[in-house]
């Protein structure tokens, strides 16, 4: 058999290789990376990526049992592997949510299940509250509103109370008078245009959001000199500077006002107890507004997805809101 018959045969083997991928134009100049996964008969679900502009990985798939679902993973305008990358031109929240739309059109599904964690929560719930009516159940690893006060919780008070040398490190890249506003200082420099700007702003941003995701970071201070490097530039920091100076284009509070539109739809929040970015009063917040949602707290482990214990909780609560989903399916 000719080698390229071999790997043929070999990917097909692969029971979370993907059954489809492609390039799907959503209008603006946008072309967003699709793929699907799983048993095309399968519970539907989809898997929205953090950031905003992370991007999905190969990992990611193996969050869903391939027998059981028939699971969707995007990456979401200007990230990943959606062209133009990094575009954040006709980038809202808004979009965002009429993307998904027309990939639920384009496969055809009438309901399904919603994943996301962290900035992937926001867009969940988002989501949700938009088109309640297409939404089976909601899995949430990490709950995010979108709103600038929860990241000025985690860099201006939690950042400095638990990790002060951190705090100098990041603080002494801005002068005394932006330090007065320094999340907005931040977002002005990575949003602008000179690399000499901007390189260290979003290294210096990507760094220490990444010491505050782990609840056991490999190190705990900013290496000045890598700051000033010339090598790539990690992608995020762009993205979250547009949606979090821009209130991630919502209004103020939206997902908790708008949480009585997630009535009878089935939720679980998988929460780290140590989660410095996304704390669990926020889960709390939330489940108190929405009756149908439970938390289920990850003990020792902070807003990492690889933190341990988080992926296994964040499987299982897929797995246990798909057999609530097939039993109201039996039933209806």
């Amino acid at each position: 058999m000719a080698p390229d018959a071999d790997a043929g045969r070999l990917k097909r083997a692969d029971p979370f290789a993907p059954l489809t991928s492609e390039w799907l134009p959503v209008g603006d100049g946008h072309e967003i990376y699709v793929e699907s996964v799983g048993c095309e008969r399968g519970v539907p679900a989809i898997y929205l990526h953090g950031g905003p502009g992370s991007g999905c990985q190969p990992d990611h798939r193996r969050l869903f049992d391939p027998e059981r679902f028939h699971t969707i993973l995007f990456d979401q305008r200007g990230s990943g592997r959606s062209r133009p990358k990094g575009s954040r031109e006709a980038n809202t929240l808004s979009h965002l949510i009429a993307d998904m739309e027309l990939i639920r059109e384009k496969f055809g599904i009438e309901r399904w299940m919603v994943v996301g964690g962290s900035w992937g929560a926001t867009l969940a719930l988002a989501y949700a509250q938009a088109h309640p009516e297409r939404v089976s159940a909601i899995a949430l690893r990490a709950t995010f509103l979108g709103t600038s006060r929860e990241v000025e919780t985690a860099f201006c008070d939690t950042l400095p109370r638990l990790y002060p040398d951190l705090a100098a490190d990041f603080l002494a890249l801005l002068d005394e008078e932006e330090r007065k506003r320094p999340l907005q200082s931040y977002w002005r420099r990575i949003l602008d245009p000179d690399p000499v700007v901007h390189g260290p702003a979003a290294r210096a941003w990507h760094d220490t959001e990444r010491i505050l995701s782990e609840h056991t970071p490999a190190r705990s201070r900013l290496d000045a000199s890598a700051l000033r490097s010339n090598g790539a530039l990690p992608a995020t920091p762009f993205m979250e500077a547009h949606y979090f100076r821009n209130e991630s284009f919502m209004a103020p509070d939206q997902l908790l006002n708008g949480a009585a539109k997630l009535a009878g739809l089935p939720g679980i929040i998988v929460q780290g107890r140590y989660d410095l970015l996304c704390p669990p009063a926020t889960s709390h917040a939330l489940a108190s507004l929405w009756p149908d949602a439970e938390i289920r707290i990850v003990e020792s482990a902070g807003h990492s997805l690889y933190d341990p214990g988080v992926r296994n909780a964040v499987m299982r609560s897929i797995a246990d809101l798909a057999a609530k989903i097939e039993g109201r399916s039996v039933t209806s």
